[in-house]
């Protein structure tokens, strides 16, 4: 590398690589960096900001579960089994597995007619250490309530169970439940599908590649609805009021989507998934964001989403105060010891300075 080669750069990367958006420090140094790319878009599909390529195509995993669950509310289905706020909520969640969580899918599916056994994504130990450690001691094993899926499982089986489909293979592209998903995801991220790349996610549902740019569109339409079908755009204003009335049901203890949705209240709508990707809805703003970690880290992931939402100048004060720890990560060694931190990389605030 050139003596005078910038902080970070490497000479096998090619010259359009996504920026370094995020660093992680140790004492004086920059120890890891991680790349990504990021999206802002509005109601009307223009790009307001953006990081990296944000029209290369992701899997966007679970950070789409709000889209997921418009069917449920606007089939009928919420309505038909009096599904309240926690319900909903937890349509949309990758939950930690706590008691509170898998008491209510457990109660969900009852009023169905269904039960666990009836879930196809598959069982784990939940997300929630302390649950987890809890269940071991007593000699419980997980079963599928507690993948943190559930509640976006059970909703689809809602759907299912509501419009007489049958509800053995939900999870297959084929299924009308995963069919109407897809449309949904269409109409509202304005792209055609049907051709798209897809995958298995690991929850077994269908996943498929839309660019980041779309998914930011997706989420901008989401949160300021008007410009949508009045069933949709009721549905719509539904899962979000239902996820910041019960933030704790879309994932839980300690997680982030939890602490910044308690801290922001209905100002900002916000899910994580796996691999590094979150997406955002600002409905004041008429914005959507969508993100993705290029290394797949969530940690890094995190601190992009809070770095993103202070360039809007969403957080007031208050907000960036209680979630301090989340717009700069300190990290502690055993001793509990702050050794380093998980920031913003200062191209990153260079490139957009906070509105003032």
């Amino acid at each position: 590398m050139p003596l005078d080669a910038p902080a970070g750069a490497r000479a096998d990367l090619p010259a359009d690589a996504n920026p370094i958006l995020v660093e992680v420090t140790r004492g004086p140094v920059v120890e890891s960096r991680h790349r990504g790319s990021a999206a802002i878009v509005d109601t009307t599909g223009k790009v307001a900001k953006s990081w990296g390529d944000h029209t290369a195509a992701i899997y966007p995993r679970s950070a789409i579960k709000p889209l997921q669950a418009i069917p449920l509310v606007e089939s009928g289905a919420a309505e038909a089994f009096g599904l309240g706020d926690s319900e909903i909520a937890l349509a949309c969640a990758s939950h930690g597995g706590e008691s509170r969580h898998a008491q209510k899918v457990a109660a969900w599916l009852a009023k169905i007619g269904l039960s666990g056994e009836d879930l196809e994504c598959g069982a784990h130990w939940p997300m929630h250490e302390e649950t987890t450690r809890a269940m071991a001691k007593a000699g419980e094993t997980p079963t599928a309530i507690h993948n943190n899926c559930s509640g976006k499982h059970t909703g689809f089986l809602s759907t299912a169970v509501h419009k007489g489909e049958p509800t053995h293979g939900y999870i297959r592209f084929d299924h009308p439940v995963q069919q109407r998903t897809l449309g949904v995801l269409e109409a509202m991220c304005g792209i055609d599908l049907g051709n798209a790349p897809r995958g298995i996610d690991g929850c077994s549902i269908p996943t498929i590649a839309i660019p980041l740019e779309n998914l930011a569109y997706g989420m901008a339409r989401f949160g300021a609805p008007n410009d949508l079908p009045d069933s949709r755009a009721a549905a719509c204003r539904r899962i979000a009021q239902a996820a910041a009335a019960e933030p704790f049901m879309v994932a839980g203890t300690g997680r982030y989507c939890t602490e910044v949705m308690t801290a922001t209240g209905p100002v900002v709508l916000l899910k994580t998934g796996a691999e590094g990707v979150f997406c955002a809805a600002i409905p004041e703003y008429g914005l959507g964001v969508a993100l993705k970690c290029d290394d797949g880290a969530t940690r890094a992931a995190e601190i992009m989403m809070s770095a993103v939402l202070r360039h809007i100048g969403v957080l007031t004060e208050e907000m960036e105060a209680k979630l301090a720890r989340r717009i700069t990560m300190p990290l502690e060694n055993r001793n509990g010891m702050h050794v380093g931190d998980v920031r913003p990389a200062e191209v990153f605030e260079a490139q957009h300075p906070r509105p003032q």
